[in-house]
């Protein structure tokens, strides 16, 4: 690599739900008598049907423990353990306790502590699973939660369903000197990002980049490197993040995007210090996203270069 080539860091930060993971403690979700003994100290994420969580006043996490609930876990979701006390995340409507507000999961992501917002983020993820997991695929009949609500079991044909997860690439396209953004039509007025798709069957992550942003810009990647993930949970993705070197072609639309444009490293920078407040330039993606890393990313490779 020669001094006039950028030198990017070596991977990506800033987002958010990976921050302080719990540990995810598989071997107790079968032990019945040890969630038991947890549950009075553990500290318990209360979720609304429309997956905000309950706050208190500061818009923080309302602090709710298993003794204030009463009973045992029963149907609560066990989220992990952070030393020695456990998590869970329960349903509201299963239970009469009140809130000053409802706290949604992205503006949880931009103020609670990090551990706090990705407990938040597995317990919106898992309650959006199990929402959607009523009946067996297979044979229509009902459905049982086991393993501490890991597990949805076929009480006729005896099939378990686990958790899904769809993985997604999301891609930094630079042909050298610019970066490649676009935006969708349903997106804040003004609002660019990097490309994004989901994986199809039978495809490497490699091949979903070069198709997803051929078939969005028709613009041709050369080589791709992978970055880092989110889990991102709206309502059940996981965000691969790359970095693409592409062919300067110009960029064309014709299908999800409204409109996608090579920007230079001077755009970004004024996108990067702006707030909204004027009605000029575009608006980059949330610092909570790997989105908004990867512009980061880019950026901070192309001003060490400069």
């Amino acid at each position: 690599m020669t001094d006039t080539q950028p030198k990017f860091p070596a991977e990506l930060d800033g987002f958010a739900f990976t921050g302080e993971p719990l540990n995810r403690a598989d071997a107790l979700r079968d032990d019945a008598d040890a969630l038991a003994r947890l549950w009075p100290t553990a500290r318990v994420i209360v979720l609304e049907a429309d997956g905000s969580a309950y706050a208190d006043e500061a818009g923080q996490l309302l602090v709710t423990s298993g003794a204030a609930i009463g009973g045992g876990p029963g149907t609560a979701v066990l989220l992990g353990l952070h030393g020695e006390t456990a998590w869970f995340s329960v349903e509201a409507r299963a239970l009469s306790l009140t809130a000053p507000q409802r706290i949604d999961l992205r503006r949880a992501a931009a103020s609670w502590p990090a551990a706090e917002a990705s407990a938040f983020a597995f317990a919106r993820a898992m309650q959006h699973w199990r929402s959607r997991t009523q009946y067996c695929g297979i044979c229509a009949g009902a459905i049982e939660f086991r393993r501490a609500g890991y597990v949805a079991h076929c009480t006729q044909c005896e099939t378990d369903h686990y958790p899904r997860v769809d993985p997604a690439v999301i891609v930094a396209v630079s042909d050298g000197q610019r970066l490649l953004l676009g935006r969708q039509a349903s997106w804040p007025a003004r609002r660019f990002s990097v490309i994004a798709g989901f994986v199809e069957p039978g495809e490497s992550l490699e091949q979903t980049v070069v198709r997803e942003v051929f078939e969005e810009t028709r613009v041709r990647v050369r080589s791709c490197r992978y970055l880092g993930a989110q889990p991102w949970p709206f309502p059940g993705a996981l965000m691969l993040g790359f970095t693409a070197d592409a062919e300067p072609d110009p960029p064309q639309v014709d299908g999800e995007l409204e409109e996608a444009r090579w920007f230079d490293v001077d755009e970004i920078a004024a996108a990067r210090l702006r707030k909204g407040e004027d009605d000029s330039g575009i608006l980059l993606s949330p610092r909570i996203s790997i989105a908004r890393s990867l512009i980061e990313h880019w950026y901070a490779g192309m001003t060490g270069a400069r």
